[in-house]
């Protein structure tokens, strides 16, 4: 575990220091306040996308990464109508509508045009972490003689919608995680130490937080797993949906699109992508796929996942 901890360290350090971008965008999270402590020494700036209308948990985290590290923090407060907006212009760039994605991936939106609207031209995230170390919830609780297949084939699936956003706002994406040579070193770490319990409780990312434990607070180096929908507060925009969609309207809406357009909606919340979605790029059922999503007809390649509508498992 020490020897793989210093490489792990040494590596990592090695691709912070390869970023040229001036702006993290901070969650108070494990992987992106490992990137603010080897990069403390540069001063750079941080942004945290929080929902204004919404509970978000990532608030005090930042705060507390911010004055650990002595790095400034702009706290980018958005109203809900703002954020309505920005799925739109998500959805243009993601071309699904996949609601577990749509609903993360507007906070990275959001920071993107952010850091664009600020005069910065590149913006550093902890993209790949999750991924490489096993920071799933769904990973965490499978059986260890699982889940080295399993996080091999989350890897071999893996896709980052940062960087179409950010190709497409103009703003260059750096993501350290994402460093081949930490790539390649990760892979290389066995599944017991990127899953296992601290305290009775069990955690991903195992080697990641023994290795900083000792650099970070502690409450960020064991905090658990938080997706960024509930960190910024935009996993409120389910019960937003819930509450404005009506039974009725929904189930009319819903049977009607599956009898005429042969789509399963599983929300109210899928339905208003879909509807977004819909006007922009037509239906997404694909006659010719030979492996198809079972809810949305769209074609399905090497996953259990569908990238367009969100459905899991299939």
């Amino acid at each position: 575990m020490d020897d793989i901890s210093k490489q792990v360290y040494s590596l990592l350090e090695e691709s912070c220091d390869l970023c040229k971008a001036d702006l993290i965008s901070l969650s108070g999270g494990l992987d992106s306040s490992i990137i603010a402590y080897f990069l403390k020494h540069r001063k750079p700036k941080t942004v945290a996308v929080i929902a204004e209308d919404f509970v978000s948990t990532d608030l005090t985290y930042c705060q507390m990464i911010s004055k650990e590290m002595s790095l400034p923090l702009s706290i980018y407060s958005v109203k809900t109508a703002s954020i309505l907006e920005a799925i739109e212009e998500t959805i243009k760039i993601l071309q699904n509508f996949n609601d577990i994605e749509i609903r993360n991936n507007v906070v990275m939106y959001l920071a993107v045009k952010w850091a664009k609207e600020s005069g910065e031209d590149a913006i550093i995230t902890g993209d790949g972490a999750d991924e490489l170390f096993a920071g799933y919830s769904f990973l965490i609780n499978k059986p260890i003689e699982e889940l080295e297949d399993e996080i091999k084939r989350v890897c071999s699936v893996m896709h980052f919608p940062t960087q179409k956003i950010g190709e497409k706002l103009g703003i260059k994406i750096e993501s350290p995680f994402l460093n081949e040579k930490v790539i390649e070193f990760a892979k290389k770490i066995p599944p017991n130490m990127k899953v296992g319990n601290k305290n009775g409780k069990r955690h991903g990312k195992l080697i990641l937080r023994k290795t900083f434990e000792k650099y970070i607070p502690a409450q960020i180096a064991w905090r658990e797993k938080s997706p960024m929908q509930d960190g910024s507060g935009t996993a409120g925009l389910t019960n937003l949906f819930n509450s404005v969609i009506g039974e009725e309207t929904y189930v009319e809406k819903k049977l009607t699109v599956e009898k005429n357009e042969g789509v399963i909606i599983r929300s109210r919340e899928s339905m208003y992508y879909y509807e977004i979605f819909k006007k922009m790029f037509g239906l997404p059922v694909d006659n010719n796929a030979e492996s198809k999503c079972p809810y949305c007809k769209h074609k399905v390649e090497n996953s259990k996942f569908c990238r367009m509508c969100g459905a899991f498992p299939i």
